[in-house]
């Protein structure tokens, strides 16, 4: 059964709804949190899936709701992953944009009021996403500049948006079908975004770093081979319906065979490509 400790509140819906899954993230959520809570903008409801968490991330999350009455909390009485547990909050949300956030990130205090101002003055744009810097307990160890316009093409390698950093138009997400919940693995976001572009919905990427995004440097060359080769199936789809084969062919393979490739070099490729001077403490 599932569980909402924070019923909707009345009055008027607010522009920008917030929605972030969480599970096991009693270190870092609360930070989170009031990165969100102090944004400059802040015509939005806060809507926190826990997913079922086993430490203290629940807790956390309602004492942070008692505190802040455009937070709502619910629950998952059992762990269901992300995809299904962003599709439950956007059930219960009612601004007329939807912004990703997670629990382990920080939002740079101007991010909504830049992305909301666009949106606004862009009705081409279906969502816009942001560069971001790249940090792990220790600080900024890179940083991820996204490319401004993407075009379909620029799918075959990496996904072009950052996917905690995306405000998205609601009516484009629902007309999309929102989030898939079967065989997309860790690719959630990766697989909504080329379906989004293969439906002729555009997004656009600031170029300003308006995200620290928590990323081990070493995480790259953990992810399981089950993972990986759920993403192969989901380029492949996600390819054709994009229309960029044959020349995407060797891409479908692409997590493949970096999961062959010695770990140390694995390692080496990733940081190489985000990797700046100096570590930076975190922002």
């Amino acid at each position: 059964m599932e569980q909402n400790f924070n019923p909707s509140t009345n009055g008027k819906s607010p522009l920008v709804s917030v929605i972030m899954g969480v599970y096991n993230c009693e270190t870092t959520v609360e930070d989170s949190i009031n990165s969100i809570l102090n944004q400059s903008f802040n015509d939005f409801e806060f809507i926190i899936c826990d997913d079922a968490s086993s430490d203290k991330t629940l807790e956390i999350v309602l004492k942070c709701a008692q505190k802040d009455t455009r937070i709502r909390v619910l629950r998952n009485q059992v762990n269901s992953g992300l995809a299904p547990t962003l599709n439950k909050c956007i059930e219960h949300a009612r601004g007329t944009y939807l912004a990703r956030m997670d629990g382990d990130d920080i939002s740079k205090k101007d991010r909504f009021q830049k992305q909301v101002d666009f949106l606004e003055t862009h009705n081409d744009y279906a969502f816009c996403g942001t560069s971001a810097e790249l940090f792990d307990d220790e600080g900024v160890w890179g940083l991820r500049t996204c490319i401004e316009n993407p075009k379909a093409k620029d799918f075959l390698s990496v996904s072009p948006f950052i996917h905690p950093s995306v405000l998205f138009r609601k009516s484009a997400l629902i007309t999309a079908g929102l989030y898939k919940t079967k065989n997309v693995g860790r690719s959630e976001d990766y697989e909504l975004f080329m379906r989004l572009y293969a439906q002729g919905f555009r997004g656009y990427n600031f170029q300003d770093f308006l995200l620290t995004y928590r990323e081990d440097k070493n995480g790259f060359v953990k992810r399981k081979v089950k993972y990986l080769c759920t993403e192969a199936k989901i380029r492949y789809r996600g390819f054709k319906a994009l229309h960029l084969f044959p020349r995407a062919l060797p891409y479908v393979m692409r997590p493949i065979v970096l999961a062959l490739l010695p770990a140390r070099f694995r390692t080496f490729l990733h940081k190489s490509k985000y990797k700046i001077g100096e570590r930076q403490s975190k922002s």
